[in-house]
């Protein structure tokens, strides 16, 4: 049983961890007022950007004259997953649960027999993979010294990806990003960039969905123009998503830290009341039975 002294070092070492997570708990929660609004001020422009782009492949349809990054390479025997996360922890599940996910497709693609490549954008998230698929790394982003993401950043990494595709290095590209919906929920995404896939959304109907478009220059032209700008601005949306989960993930990861921190020390403080109270008590008999034994 610890003494008193262990005790009442226990309690002040807890109190300053408490103090730590209550400090990292309300700075998570200033950026994460930042981090939300630009990540929820990108969905429109990508929504928008997507119907326009689906509405353009569907007019082109699978010809031959469609842009390379629309068709493919009219293979899929090689797969580039591009496992997005942050440069730090302290976070809760929301690194690991991206990683999740990426070692999840890694693991049903080599079942099939396809090849696998890993680029990773975040120190932590390859960290988590490298124990397990280390030998299929072909890259790495180190975003630690950027202050504050920017469009700049996701069109080198759109850059990076574009060259290894226009080098024939995969036929498939993927994203893994975590797409955020509130403070406790963000959802492990996983998003095919290359070649572009596009949903149909009510978007791609809207107010235009009676009217003939005629494009100039032609839309094999503009989607050769659009589709690189497309990679990048997935890119852009997925960091923006991760930097709005990531804070909001920490924020409730610390609240939980600081609350747990909170019961302990009453469960120490308690143990030592009821140790002080026993060595207290235990003087009292010795006095009395000294003063007796007199």
């Amino acid at each position: 049983m610890p003494n008193l002294k262990d005790l009442k070092n226990r309690i002040e070492s807890v109190k300053s961890t408490r103090k730590i997570t209550k400090a990292m708990q309300m700075v998570a929660a200033a950026k994460l007022r930042r981090a939300q609004e630009s990540a929820e001020a990108s969905r429109p422009y990508a929504e928008r950007f997507n119907a326009v782009m689906a509405g353009l492949a569907a007019s082109v349809g699978g010809s031959d004259s469609a842009p390379k990054l629309l068709r493919g390479t009219g293979s899929d025997d090689v797969h580039l997953l591009v496992v997005m996360t942050a440069e730090r922890g302290l976070c809760g599940g929301f690194n690991s649960n991206i990683a999740k996910l990426a070692r999840a497709k890694a693991y049903e693609l080599k079942a099939q027999g396809k090849t696998v490549k890993i680029l990773t954008v975040g120190k932590k998230g390859r960290d988590a993979i490298k124990r397990d698929h280390g030998d299929l790394f072909v890259g790495h982003v180190d975003l630690s010294e950027v202050k504050r993401l920017g469009y700049t950043n996701a069109q080198d990494i759109a850059k990076d990806i574009l060259s290894r595709f226009d080098g024939a290095e995969f036929d498939v590209a993927t994203i893994f990003y975590s797409k955020f919906v509130n403070v406790v929920t963000q959802i492990p995404t996983a998003q095919q960039i290359i070649p572009a896939s596009f949903e149909e959304t009510e978007d791609a109907q809207g107010d235009d969905s009676g009217a003939v478009f005629d494009y100039e220059p032609s839309e094999e032209a503009i989607l050769a123009d659009l589709l690189p700008k497309g990679v990048a601005t997935a890119i852009f949306s997925g960091l923006l998503e991760n930097g709005a989960s990531e804070q909001g993930a920490r924020m409730s990861a610390m609240d939980n830290a600081t609350r747990n921190a909170g019961e302990m020390i009453d469960k120490l403080t308690i143990q030592f009341n009821r140790s002080r109270q026993a060595v207290i008590t235990n003087e009292l008999i010795e006095i009395i039975s000294g003063a007796e034994a007199l």
